[in-house]
């Protein structure tokens, strides 16, 4: 069943029940175990968005493809803006994103997941806000802690009663894509103190600040970078490492979506207070 929706359109009872998201990213193509689902298509003002909505216990759940359902968009040309906008305009909350990465350390070893704390953008063409100036106004959002910190270890909690090795934080340094990185480039995000490399957090993880988000990333390593991995890269590589953890990877994030509480105790939701009609419209939505 496939479903048309925009701001205007879009019943209020959905709007309260669609309240945890989740990106899928690279070897992470399908929800698997959602009940009732649907196919949906978002309207946003760049573009539309095909999300499948469906239920969990007693938790309903939207989940989006980031690479399209058939990893057709490379990461540079993903439309950050309009999947954001689309979480946040069918009600969503809070979003788990999966993330492919390369290790820039011996000790985070392919099969590690990793619960990213900061970030390192070295992204160059993407679009990074939704307040362009003008009417739209401009936001400077805090980004000291740009992943939310109670969605982190709500991930890290679960994950320890769980018996699931996760690294409670890490560095991810976001490149520009589609390529692989050079040993030089990764020998430089090492000294600048990155852990982990991947093309997709920057701007996601900006952009879900400002649309008022809790956001937070499960990075799986897939492989040791350029450099440190004795062979060369190839992306087969990386959909196979993913597939292989894809089990425990889906366990982890639904048993955090059953778990986690209606209300939020972070200060996500108040990112866009400053300024923009972006942070006016979710006041006045009520969202």
């Amino acid at each position: 069943m496939e479903a048309s929706l925009s701001l205007l359109c879009l019943e209020r009872r959905l709007v309260e029940k669609l309240r945890v998201g989740i990106i899928g990213g690279t070897g992470f193509y399908e929800p698997g175990i959602l009940e009732d689902e649907q196919d949906v298509v978002v309207s946003t003002p760049y573009g539309s968005v095909g999300v499948k909505a469906g239920r969990y216990g007693d938790k309903d759940v939207v989940f989006l493809p980031r690479h399209g359902g058939d990893h057709s968009i490379p990461p540079h040309l993903i439309n950050y803006r309009a999947n954001i906008w689309a979480l946040r305009e069918i009600g969503v909350t809070r979003v788990i994103a999966t993330a492919a990465v390369g290790s820039l350390h011996h000790e985070l070893q392919p099969g590690d997941l990793v619960v990213v704390d900061q970030f390192l953008d070295f992204t160059k063409s993407r679009p990074q806000t939704f307040y362009e100036g003008g009417k739209d106004g401009v936001l400077h959002v805090d980004m000291t802690s740009p992943y939310c910190p109670a969605l982190r270890e709500e991930i890290f909690k679960v994950a320890s009663v769980m018996g699931i090795k996760v690294h409670k934080k890490g560095t991810y340094v976001c490149t520009e894509g589609p390529r692989f990185e050079t040993p030089a480039e990764i020998r430089m995000f090492q000294l600048l103190g990155g852990d982990v490399v991947g093309m997709t957090s920057v701007p996601e993880v900006v952009l879900a600040r400002e649309a008022t988000l809790c956001y937070a990333t499960i990075a799986m390593v897939t492989n040791y970078a350029a450099g440190i991995s004795d062979h060369p890269l190839s992306h087969q590589e990386v959909i196979e490492m993913m597939r292989s953890s894809n089990q425990m990877l889906r366990r982890l994030i639904f048993q955090v979506i059953a778990q986690l509480p209606r209300e939020r105790s972070c200060s996500c939701a108040s990112a866009a207070d400053e300024l923009g009609t972006l942070g006016k419209w979710l006041k006045e939505e009520g969202k």
